[in-house]
């Protein structure tokens, strides 16, 4: 008999109505719980900071000297606010280029940071470590077309070049002033079994600044914030974000980040996909009971058949959900790969049940329990790189980032491997379970294969 035939006969064998529903089901399930949970579009960037500034040219620059910078923490034990005084590592206070007041609008900003030294930031990804001084400090930058340059200086007199953004693109006339912000300030919580939850408490920065000159700049000093600001207790009823000048200095005072995520981690597409545990439920289940059936000696045709089913049924579920092609297509392998994996265990096995609970072990039960901050966050990293759930990290669309402080554990969306290498993983198990389950093998030697009961439909 032909492959072909052994395919058509295999699909038919397949294509029972409690089969194709269970499939539909389980599309359904990702679909409708992916456009409940999925509320209003993110930018990925955070672009929040305080902002005085002015026109700039195509060619000019702005040069400042940073006289201080300092920073306020605010802890809400209950009661009462404990105040802290002191800066967050991100916390940032400079200078910046701007295309305009608009959030995630492209930029070059050079900052002193209140741990990191001197930066020089573009684009919310870019970062580059300038010198590890501390105020007073003179900082520039100078735009030439499209061009920023961010230099600094110990005395006003040595200039130092730190870093150079091309940003292609910027209108003939930018925004160009000072800034501060300061991202919140994120401490790790133990909760249930080990797992930990993210606290992130406001922060603000202030930064002082005098011998402020724009050269090329144009038209009347504008404040404001970019991105909302002064609607906590401690803005309304202490120090609101803003910015004052008197005789020549100007304070700066702001909260916010500009960076490539915001304090809410890097969940990226993991929150559309909070079905598909259901699916992923489904499918196995189904899979292990077509498996435990039995099967002819070419265990190859019905394993394609099991794939190509369920990876149809993962394309139409999460296409409607998830941005790119990359991703769409590598969730819904990974959910033809786990249907694989339990099909080759209920013809190892014999029997449905005990497949269905050795996949749910081995498959559901990682993926699910590390979604949430219920284990710590070392057994969490231990069970998705070892267990076939590790392939789900192709999931993962979020990167870290050495200059944003995030909580970067499974439970806020970071996995311990790349896509690849955890898909990887999940065809290593696939490859052994099927092996175990061919005929000829040590596994499938012990006990001959059960045939169908008639007229069973697996």
């Amino acid at each position: 008999m032909s492959s072909t035939e052994l395919l058509r006969r295999e699909w038919t064998a397949f294509r029972t109505p409690g089969r194709l529903l269970s499939l539909a089901v389980a599309a359904l399930s990702v679909i409708a719980l992916g456009l409940l949970f999925t509320g209003g579009t993110s930018s990925g960037v955070s672009d929040t900071f305080w902002f005085r500034h002015q026109d700039l040219g195509r060619d000019g620059s702005i040069t400042v000297r940073m006289t201080s910078m300092t920073g306020t923490i605010t802890y809400p034990p209950p009661g009462h606010d404990q105040i802290v005084a002191g800066l967050v590592p991100w916390a940032k206070a400079g200078i910046i280029v701007k295309d305009g007041l608009r959030q995630g609008s492209r930029y070059a900003a050079l900052a002193m940071t209140g741990g990191h030294g001197v930066r020089f930031q573009h684009d919310y990804v870019h970062d580059v470590a300038g010198s590890a001084g501390r105020t007073p400090r003179w900082l520039r930058l100078t735009r030439s077309g499209d061009t920023i340059t961010g230099s600094e200086s110990a005395d006003g007199e040595q200039w130092h070049v730190v870093g150079t953004a091309e940003l292609t693109g910027l209108p003939e006339t930018v925004q160009v002033g000072l800034f501060a912000t300061s991202p919140g300030d994120l401490t790790l919580v133990e909760t249930g079994l080990g797992g930990t939850i993210e606290q992130v408490r406001f922060t603000q920065a202030v930064g002082v600044f005098d011998h402020v000159s724009v050269d090329g700049g144009t038209g009347s000093w504008g404040s404001e914030s970019v991105g909302e600001m002064n609607h906590t207790d401690w803005e309304k009823f202490h120090n609101a974000s803003g910015a004052v000048e008197k005789d020549g200095v100007v304070t700066i005072s702001g909260a916010g980040d500009i960076g490539p995520i915001g304090e809410g981690g890097a969940r990226g597409v993991e929150k559309p996909l909070g079905g598909l545990v259901i699916a992923l439920i489904i499918v196995l289940v189904v899979a292990a009971r077509y498996g435990a059936r039995g099967a002819s000696s070419r265990i190859a045709v019905p394993a394609a058949v099991v794939g190509a089913a369920t990876f149809v049924t993962g394309l139409v579920a999460v296409t409607p959900l998830l941005p790119g092609v990359q991703v769409i297509v590598g969730v819904a392998a990974v959910l033809a790969l786990c249907a694989v994996l339990s099909y080759g265990l209920g013809l190892w096995l014999r029997r449905g049940r005990a497949a269905i609970l050795v996949g749910l072990t081995l498959v559901a039960v990682p993926y699910a329990v590390t979604a949430v901050p219920l284990l710590p966050d070392a057994v969490a990293d231990w069970l998705l790189r070892f267990t076939p759930a590790a392939a789900f990290a192709v999931t993962q669309t979020a990167v870290e980032h050495p200059q944003v402080t995030a909580h970067y554990a499974p439970s806020a969306g970071y996995f311990p491997l790349p896509g690849w290498a955890g898909f990887a993983v999940l065809c290593a198990y696939v490859t052994l379970v099927l092996w175990l389950a061919s005929p000829g093998s040590p596994g499938s030697a012990r006990t001959p294969l059960r045939e169908p009961l008639p007229g069973s439909s697996g």
